[in-house]
């Protein structure tokens, strides 16, 4: 089994900044995806970004231009910045995995951490 545990999520400014890590335990492979959805109350989960093979990112419309989704294999981390935050940024952030390439569906990945509370005032 994959383990993932999220942190850096917080209250933070609307423009502000925070950046997410997203670190794995157990047989974690260089070639696994690893993904962030959010989730919103009375919303369903989203796509939010990905990494695939360290320089294959991939981005929803919405955060292009101020996310950005890196990864560092040597401690089995990935990371999620996010600059220029906004009120509509504000949900549960999860990072989740799978063996291959990325998905943008939630429905493909096979492992998920707890979630991190992400939240931007106005």
């Amino acid at each position: 089994q994959v383990q993932l545990v999220e942190s850096g999520g917080g209250l933070v400014q609307a423009g502000g900044s925070l950046r997410l890590s997203c670190a794995a335990s157990g047989r974690t492979f260089s070639s696994y995806a690893v993904a962030w959805f959010r989730q919103a109350p009375g919303k369903e989960r989203e796509f939010v970004a990905a990494n695939y093979r360290t320089y294959y990112t991939y981005y929803a419309d919405s955060v292009k231009g101020r996310f950005t989704c890196s990864r560092d294999n040597t401690k089995d981390t990935v990371y999620l910045q996010m600059n220029s935050l906004k009120p509509d940024d504000t949900a549960l952030y999860y990072c989740a995995a799978r063996s291959g390439g990325h998905s943008n569906s939630d429905l493909r990945y096979d492992y998920w951490g707890q979630g991190t509370q992400v939240t931007v005032s106005s």
